[in-house]
């Protein structure tokens, strides 16, 4: 039964308009629309109401049209130039279930006479010449679990800007029970999602989602909604639009009825392909416990790739001892805990796994945040030797890589100057009789030029009888720091009056400083 409905559905995709209309008027359907709605209706019709009588009646106009071509052509004749049709949809019948799975095909099928040998009293159809196929790249947060519908051309069907392409599917039993028992990543998303990926229609390489202009996308009665652009504050610059898979589960009838798409887009020159997947979408933490379980580097071989980045060149004339490596991100700021790079980095300076996987989850850049080179998950290690470091040192925010492989901290310059280097300033009262402190801690000395009379010792004691300090020698200018200038002044008139007063020296005013040590730097 089943290799009875692929040959119907192929002798349907080659009938012309005429063939279609009797066989749906045959069944009591609608007659009227483009060549490309008669062709979906006549696919549903061999989907799911292919009765005895339909298929004979689908055999019997197969047979007449091929047999009436073989009994005019005669002699070669030149072939009448024909436009390709708009859009035809072929199906391609899944083993083992009742549902048939759709694809979108763009040429138009007009065999000549070359049907004159059967297979089971079915026509054979030529061989399809085997073109290249449009790849999409890998997307590190969905894993694909279904091909619904290989990427696929879309073709306008007029001269319009705006052109509408349709597509028609049904799930499996099974991809419905995948999608109903997946859990939610969120309320009213599921994990496991139909999902339409658009991109240019290119088979040289593997190609990145990318959305043509004004596209909209409607799940049988509904439009779902597009991701849009990103506002843009430089003047000058266009806005940028994320390209991502686009998720129809929610707007799909998750049964074995029949999912009707249409996708509209804009002509404007560039060739687009879409394709419909069903796919597992994966959260950062989950790639993150799959980078640590297959990811991990061994030390030895990061000890070893650090030997060979400082091995001494001999061409070079300069000789590297050792490269320093940051312990903090430069994505957060913040000490690394998941240290990782790209193999295909040349550099040491690792960045966290953990933040570089949650910020690709939201805006996903997939470039390295040292060398702004492509970083893409696949090419992900984590450094084992860095995760090492990472536990022994946490002291340091830096650490140097030696010739030898091995490693040392390096303390931050603010830690190896903690000590105050400066000398330490005396502020006492001016006292007779107050202890001596020189001996325990150094003053400050201030030499003054030109020198004044009278100055006090090193302590702002009294000045010695012969005027000389140790040894003889005239002993250094220095000033009482213990005074502000206006006790100063007030010390001169003061003297001043005593040397004209006979009753004696008044005390001397001092300031209100208590004894202690202050730090002159």
């Amino acid at each position: 039964m089943a290799a009875e409905l692929v040959e119907a559905k192929n002798m349907v995709m080659s009938f012309r308009v005429s063939d279609l209309q009797v066989l749906l008027g045959f069944v009591g359907r609608s007659k009227s629309g483009l060549k490309h709605e008669l062709v979906t209706r006549a696919l549903q019709l061999v989907q799911f109401d292919c009765s005895p009588e339909v298929f004979k009646k689908i055999k019997e106009l197969y047979e007449t049209r091929y047999a009436k071509k073989s009994s005019e052509v005669v002699q070669p004749q030149p072939q009448q130039h024909r436009s390709p049709d708009t859009l035809s949809i072929h199906s391609s019948y899944d083993r083992g279930s009742t549902v048939a799975r759709t694809s979108i095909s763009t040429t138009n099928i007009d065999y000549p006479v070359l049907y004159g040998k059967y297979l089971n009293g079915l026509g054979r159809l030529p061989p399809k010449v085997v073109k290249p196929e449009v790849r999409l790249v890998k997307l590190p947060f969905y894993t694909t679990l279904d091909e619904l519908l290989k990427p696929t051309e879309l073709v306008p069907q007029n001269n319009e800007k705006l052109q509408e392409s349709p597509c028609i599917f049904a799930l499996t039993p099974r991809q419905v029970e995948l999608i109903r028992n997946s859990r939610e990543l969120q309320p009213g998303v599921k994990s496991v999602q139909v999902v339409l990926r658009i991109c240019y229609t290119d088979t040289s390489s593997p190609q990145e989602d990318q959305y043509p202009p004004n596209i909209a996308v409607k799940v049988n009665h509904s439009y779902c909604s597009v991701p849009g652009y990103y506002p843009s504050n430089k003047p000058g610059v266009e806005p940028k639009r994320p390209c991502r898979p686009i998720n129809l589960t929610h707007l799909m009838y998750l049964s074995a009825a029949t999912n009707r798409i249409t996708v509209t887009w804009g002509n404007y020159g560039k060739s687009y392909s879409v394709g419909l997947y069903l796919v597992r979408q994966m959260t950062s933490a989950e790639l993150l416990q799959r980078l640590k379980t297959i990811g991990i580097k061994h030390p030895e071989l990061c000890k070893a790739l650090v030997k060979e980045k400082l091995r001494l060149d001999p061409d070079s004339e300069i000789a590297t001892t050792g490269v320093r490596v940051s312990l903090i991100c430069p994505l957060v700021k913040m000490r690394l805990s998941v240290p990782c790079r790209a193999e295909t980095c040349a550099h040491l300076q690792c960045f966290d796994a953990v933040f570089y996987l949650q910020m690709n989850e939201k805006k996903p850049t997939w470039m390295c945040p040292v060398c702004d080179k492509p970083a893409p998950y696949d090419q992900l290690i984590i450094d084992g030797l860095l995760s090492k470091i990472l536990t022994e040192c946490e002291d340091a925010d830096e650490i140097e890589y030696l010739v030898d492989g091995s490693w040392c901290p390096i303390r931050a310059e603010k830690e190896r100057s903690c000590s105050p280097q400066c000398p330490i300033l005396v502020l006492v009262p001016h006292s007779p009789e107050r202890p001596q402190v020189s001996d325990q801690v150094p003053s400050l000395l201030l030499p003054l030029h030109p020198p004044l009379s009278g100055s006090s010792d090193v302590n702002g004691l009294l000045p010695t009888p012969n005027g000389n300090g140790e040894n003889g020698k005239a002993p250094a200018d220095v000033v009482d720091l213990t005074l502000d200038s206006s006790s100063s002044e007030e010390e001169e008139e003061e003297d001043e009056e005593d040397d004209d007063d006979d009753e004696g020296p008044q005390p001397k005013r001092r300031c209100s400083y208590e004894k202690g040590l202050v730090s002159a730097c």
